[in-house]
């Protein structure tokens, strides 16, 4: 039988993002050796938001632990889901989004993905910040 073992990650790791964004380091196969799943913080600051997106073949589920923030999704970005505390938002795999705090507070993700890294097979679409520029 292989052995595994049960770990804890501690807070204070941080990392820049493909995304543009800072996250706070969670459970990923750089820090437990996990390959199926993956869990990170997003902390993002009034008037932030990621990089336009998408995480190919992999799904994401996002918690939003506080504030608010909307969710743009959809091929040229043209849906708007506003997101608040203690709700969650399922992305299926392949699909472009971003979110985008556009409130005046703070808000702070828990973000997990099918695959044990959000870096994964994540494609940029910077070309579509253009929309969210409409927003700003």
């Amino acid at each position: 039988m292989v052995q595994k073992n049960v770990m804890l990650v501690k807070a204070g790791t941080t990392y820049l993002g493909g995304q543009g964004v800072t996250y706070s380091s969670g459970v990923s196969r750089k820090t437990t050796g996990s390959e199926k799943v993956c869990m990170n913080l997003l902390p993002m600051p009034p008037g932030v938001h990621s990089i336009p997106h998408i995480h190919k073949d992999i799904e994401t589920i996002a918690y939003l632990l506080e504030g608010e923030c909307t969710l743009f999704h959809g091929d040229k970005l043209e849906n708007q889901t506003l997101v608040k505390k203690g709700e969650q938002i399922f992305i299926p795999e392949n699909v472009p989004h971003a979110p985008f705090n556009q409130s005046c507070n703070e808000c702070i993700w828990v973000v997990v993905h099918s695959s044990g890294d959000d870096q994964d097979q994540l494609v940029s679409m910077p070309e579509l910040t253009k929309e969210l520029d409409k927003h700003k």
